[in-house]
């Protein structure tokens, strides 16, 4: 009776979270642009309020392309509050001037980067890169994330706000000499950005890369609460198709709460349902293709002029890379099927997430194979009972 009860409390689970996917309409990933992208995402809310008080959404809502390079709303928590203030209180000039500094024309991706490279930006001033050892800067500001590719361009994600060298300069010239002098020693005493960049760890694995994102709470969360965090800090690499905050928020809170209070069972299996392992990049997607995840059963892939989904969940972001493998982001929870495999235990899961046990794409090959050593089965045991058959007649 009780597995029963519990077989039937998991159908009304997934039927309720199916219910609550239903309505949503898939719009391709890519026809987003720049500003609706940002939006999205969750963790740009400073600098997209910045972008419209300086009266920038339009110009970034055009055809482009543009690089922008995005600081995230930690990255504008560490300026003083008074500059910041400063900024939004003279929209047409030092805010304008700031953003247009983190637009460069034409799009630009990571693999065009190289060490030493200058920039102009839409501002007039130029931007310097700076490479070393899987770490990459724009001026003094680490891109944390890159590639992110929208309609009109692409973003790359930064953790400092950067300012135009002309802002600079004048901002020290109006600075008292004592406070010149103080600036200055502090700067001879500290290391340069660079420099720390350089002796810091190129690339953070999934699950911080997820927490720092900001955009990923209740994912986060829900990886905790299963007991994968390990799991999905371990060398892989894996393949993780991340809902946003905005994606789970899609699910009634009540059902969110009986998947998070039984976490070894259905909530395990809906987060191994969102990795894949390999590292799967947006290049190695084709139309249709199907891909085994650590839950046991297959996600599909439809690709559009422009856009891309996983099952019915539009793909909004691609290729954020970490050290151990490759987030892509989507703005909705996918389900596997009603009839997936039981919840695995934590040794099985450990288990399979051993790389080597595990295919990167393929399913269709995977079940080619099946299905032909399944004939070759059914061929030989016809054989033999079409020789056995002989033997007795003869």
């Amino acid at each position: 009776m009780k597995v029963q009860m519990r077989k039937l409390l998991q159908l009304i689970i997934v039927l309720a979270l199916a219910l609550s996917l239903a309505p949503v309409r898939p719009v391709f990933a890519q026809d987003a642009d720049i500003v609706d992208t940002a939006v999205a995402a969750g963790s740009f809310n400073t600098l997209v309020t910045a972008v419209q008080a300086a009266g920038l959404v339009d110009t970034l809502k055009s055809e482009g392309p543009f690089t922008v390079f995005a600081p995230t709303d930690e990255a504008f928590a560490k300026l003083p509050p008074e500059v910041l203030e400063a900024a939004l209180a003279d929209p047409e000039g030092l805010l304008t001037q700031v953003l247009l500094y983190h637009v460069v024309p034409g799009k630009v991706m990571s693999t065009d980067l190289s060490n030493g490279l200058e920039a102009t930006t839409a501002q007039g001033e130029a931007v310097t890169f700076t490479l070393g050892d899987g770490v990459a800067m724009v001026n003094n500001a680490n891109i944390i994330a890159a590639d992110v590719e929208a309609s009109n361009g692409v973003i790359h994600v930064i953790d400092a706000v950067i300012l135009p060298p002309s802002i600079v300069a004048a901002a020290e010239a109006a600075a008292t000499p004592a406070a010149a002098e103080e600036a200055m020693a502090e700067a001879t005493a500290t290391p340069a950005p660079a420099e720390e960049a350089a002796a810091a760890t190129p690339l953070a694995d999934i699950v911080d890369t997820a927490v720092a994102a900001g955009s990923f709470n209740t994912l986060v969360a829900a990886v905790q609460a299963a007991g994968l965090v390990d799991a999905l800090k371990g060398d892989g690499p894996f393949t993780v198709f991340a809902p946003t905050d905005e994606a789970f928020a899609k699910i009634p809170q009540a059902t969110l709460d009986a998947l998070l209070a039984d976490p070894t069972g259905d909530l395990t299996q809906i987060l191994l349902y969102h990795v894949v392992p390999g590292k799967v990049m947006a290049a190695d997607l084709s139309d249709g293709l199907q891909a085994t995840t650590l839950n046991g059963a297959a996600v599909t892939f439809t690709l559009g002029d422009g856009g891309a989904m996983v099952n019915d969940a539009n793909i909004i972001a691609t290729d954020i890379e970490t050290v151990n493998g490759v987030i892509h982001v989507i703005d909705s929870v996918i389900l596997p099927p009603a009839a997936a495999a039981p919840a695995a235990t934590e040794a099985a899961a450990e288990e399979a997430m051993a790389p080597e046990q595990m295919p990167v794409t393929g399913g269709e090959a995977s079940n080619g194979l099946n299905i032909a050593l399944l004939v070759g089965v059914v061929v030989a045991l016809l054989g033999g009972l079409a020789l056995y058959s002989r033997r007795r007649l003869a």
